[in-house]
């Protein structure tokens, strides 16, 4: 078994850190390169830096930003947020990010996740899900959960993986920001879908929600927000919590 990864997620809007309740209601969280820098000392085994507006307001993420948090931080970090072409991710990737985000972009151009790649490899193709349960079937939403598609959660993640995306990042936006838990039931049937690390997202509000996470719904990597952001949960302390409980984390 891989060993399970914690992920402190920084959702950057006009160069700072905030957190929402259902991508709503943004509150500020703190500075993402000082953030970026304390999870990287606190044990984060990844970090993931979304430019939450960035594909709404029609502009790239900020290359200058992914260079200052590339200088501090020492772990593997994503990028996401208004990335539309190989073009963008290779500035991504020279400006220090390990892996990119794509998920709008993707979905109005599905060949971006091959050419992507192609050119990079897989490892660095993460494709990021929003999605919402309606009338018991999940749904891909764009444009920070703004606008409602009509491709299904497992067929759209099915579909990516054959493309050559390297991991899901799935975000259950009926849980986001509400601490109520993952949504477990559907990340055990993403991990039936794809044979590719997924990545669960939305709903993290204490330590049984991690351990549930990975028991239940058989994710790879747990990603959380304003649990770490706030000092609710301490990242050591959730590891050391998660190894007492018999899951294997890094």
């Amino acid at each position: 078994m891989l060993a399970k990864r914690i992920i402190p997620c920084l959702d950057i809007k006009d160069g700072r850190t905030v957190k929402g309740i259902q991508f709503e209601n943004l509150r500020d969280a703190g500075d993402p390169v000082e953030l970026g820098r304390l999870y990287s000392e606190k044990g984060a085994d990844e970090l993931v830096f979304l430019d939450i507006s960035a594909t709404h307001e029609k502009r790239k993420t900020l290359v200058a930003l992914v260079e200052r948090i590339a200088q501090k931080i020492n772990i593997p970090f994503t990028v996401g947020g208004g990335i539309s072409s190989v073009d963008d991710v290779r500035a991504l990737l020279k400006a220090g990010a390990d892996k990119v985000s794509i998920n709008s972009a993707a979905v109005k151009n599905p060949q971006l996740i091959q050419d992507i790649a192609t050119q990079f490899g897989s490892q660095c193709v993460v494709l990021a899900v929003d999605a919402t349960c309606i009338d018991n079937e999940w749904i891909v939403h764009l444009v920070g959960g703004r606008v409602p598609t009509e491709l299904n959660l497992f067929e759209w993640a099915k579909q990516a993986e054959s493309l050559g995306a390297g991991e899901i990042l799935f975000t259950s936006m009926d849980g986001d920001g509400t601490k109520k838990g993952f949504a477990n039931e559907a990340l055990a049937q993403l991990s039936k879908t794809v044979n590719i690390p997924i990545i669960a997202s939305g709903g993290a509000g204490n330590i049984q929600h991690f351990k549930d996470v990975f028991t239940k719904g058989n994710a790879d990597a747990a990603l959380a927000a304003s649990v770490f952001h706030f000092g609710e949960i301490d990242i050591r302390n959730l590891k050391k919590e998660l190894t007492n409980s018999n899951i294997i984390v890094r």
